[in-house]
């Protein structure tokens, strides 16, 4: 006889995720981002380079709530949508989130 439990207790209550794997975007933001990603996909590279100089606004006002000061780097049009997923995540990590549904779903809009 075991204590503690044995193998084949393993998986029987309901899963818990950990602290760590728990998204702190809302929905919202999260809905709005995945639109984004799909619609930049889309683009053709000179229409997505047109429109990128509104996504680094975006950018830059997005890191100064979660790193005031900060310098949001260069890394083109590739980059755009990856950078804006990880400054949204940082805001909302650093309980910054208010508008950000309503500032993505607006950069959308205007995107060619």
């Amino acid at each position: 006889m075991t204590t503690g439990g044995d193998i084949h207790d393993a998986g029987a209550g309901l899963p818990v995720p950990a602290s760590s794997s728990v998204d702190p975007v809302e929905p919202a933001a999260r809905t709005e981002l995945e639109r984004i990603g799909r619609r930049w996909g889309e683009l053709p590279l000179t229409r997505a380079e047109d429109a990128a100089p509104a996504v680094r606004k975006v950018l830059v006002g997005l890191a100064a709530r979660s790193a005031p000061g900060t310098p949001v780097p260069d890394l083109g049009v590739e980059g755009l949508v990856d950078q804006l997923t990880v400054l949204v995540w940082e805001a909302y990590v650093a309980d910054r989130g208010d508008g950000i549904p309503d500032l993505l779903a607006a950069l959308r809009r205007s995107l060619p």
